[in-house]
């Protein structure tokens, strides 16, 4: 028996003394969970980043339409001058693509470079006939070769799935050539509305509950308790809402006829608007909880000594009390703005669009988004789309972790200046 522990029990008698000790095995049993629990979420994690980029990069089985080597010598497409590279295409492509790909750039004021990618795509036409994952191109090597032998005329070469094309490509029915810009740009404007509307809203909503409104009040009792209900409503519920007022009940604004510019014989309230409002209101309630939150963490002398000096009950929301927790509400705010980039359930309600090739211009044009891009290829037959979206996941969660680092980086930089 150790000398403190026998120092209780003189001091505080038996029960006292085994009362302590129980309570710190309790503790040393909670503690002990607590790791376990964060050791088994870290490796839950760790395999599933391994798992995504595991679908990101290893071999693939390519066949040429035509081979490289029949275009240039040794393949070497860029090898070619530009007025070669131009015979290519005039001899192995229609009249009218010649003349499409005039119309969006004339061929002879493109770089070699540019009639080089044309060639390998529009002619050598590169298709991908099974990929392997990185463990398998790692560690089953000889069924990649047998599978190589069983097709004569086709090429092994290990593949980035997430590479500089696939982030300025559009979408593309054939894996190979398939990108994310369109439903990159269309989660960029998403990201845009849902920070100009809720953002603001749900800070001066959080302003008024904590410091304006009187819990004795019944209406105002009314509005906290359903807030915290709107913040535990599974998010499809808000997209159905958004399907009821932002795409049919307030169809002529969504859809942009009222503005004019729009043919209103196909324009429809299924736009990017209706999506990025209906994210806003789902996350509206964290956006006032959180920031009611942060106010309500502002020590009272703050507000009392602002009081004393004669400002105004505005002027000590505004020049202090807003400051004070502004960094906190930062950090909630950004956290809600990355939930929302990763919700499917009330894009697909409201209306997004499954294949689409053309970047949203406009808040009346028709989107998608990361997540709706990530479903779809998910769900397609072919095998090889499951390594698009897993190229597709990384560049989400690229997104999301870049924003939850600057708003680490601006609630430290925003600490630091309220320090000084």
């Amino acid at each position: 028996m150790s000398a403190s522990y026998t120092g209780q029990k003189s001091y505080y008698g038996d029960g006292m003394a085994q009362n302590i000790a129980r309570r710190r095995r309790h503790g040393r049993v909670w503690h002990i969970l607590f790791y376990a629990a964060t050791t088994i979420s870290i490796l839950a994690l760790i395999v599933l980043l391994l798992n995504i980029f595991n679908a990101v990069f290893g071999f693939v089985l390519i066949e040429d339409e035509v081979p490289p080597t029949e275009l240039a010598p040794g393949g070497d497409l860029e090898s070619l001058s530009q007025g070669e590279l131009i015979s290519l295409l005039e001899e192995y492509l229609s009249v009218g693509l010649i003349r499409r790909f005039n119309f969006e750039e004339p061929l002879a004021e493109r770089s070699v470079t540019d009639l080089a990618a044309l060639v390998q795509v529009r002619i050598v036409n590169p298709t991908v006939i099974e990929a392997w994952s990185l463990q398998e191109s790692l560690f089953q090597s000889d069924m990649i070769r047998a599978e190589h032998a069983a097709h004569p005329g086709t090429r092994v070469q290990f593949r980035s799935w997430l590479s500089a094309r696939f982030l300025v490509s559009p979408q593309n029915p054939r894996p190979q050539l398939a990108g994310i810009r369109t439903a990159f740009f269309g989660s960029l404007w998403m990201i845009i509305i849902v920070i100009v509307v809720a953002f603001p809203i749900g800070v001066a909503a959080a302003i008024y509950l904590e410091e304006y409104a009187r819990s004795e009040i019944w209406y105002n009792r009314i509005i906290e308790v359903n807030i915290y209900n709107l913040a535990g409503i599974p998010s499809i519920i808000f997209g159905l809402l958004g399907l009821a007022v932002f795409v049919r009940a307030l169809e002529p604004f969504t859809s942009g006829t009222v503005f004019g510019g729009v043919d209103p014989t196909t324009a429809n309230g299924r736009t990017i608007i209706s999506a990025g409002l209906t994210l806003s209101l789902l996350i509206l309630p964290i956006i006032i909880i959180n920031s009611r939150e942060a106010i309500k963490a502002v020590p009272s002398s703050l507000r009392e000594s602002s009081y004393g000096l004669g400002a105004t009950k505005w002027q000590t929301i505004w020049h202090h009390v807003l400051p004070a927790s502004f960094d906190r509400i930062l950090t909630g705010t950004i956290l809600a703005i990355s939930r929302a980039i990763g919700e499917t359930a009330p894009l697909v309600v409201v209306g997004a669009s499954t294949f689409i090739t053309v970047d949203p211009k406009t808040l009346f044009s028709k989107f998608t988004t990361l997540p709706i891009q990530i479903y779809q290829w998910s769900a397609r037959p072919q095998s090889q789309f499951r390594n698009v979206a897993a190229a597709a996941i990384v560049v989400l969660l690229v997104l999301m972790l870049s924003m939850n680092a600057v708003a680490i980086i601006m609630r430290n930089r925003i600490s630091k200046q309220r320090r000084i």
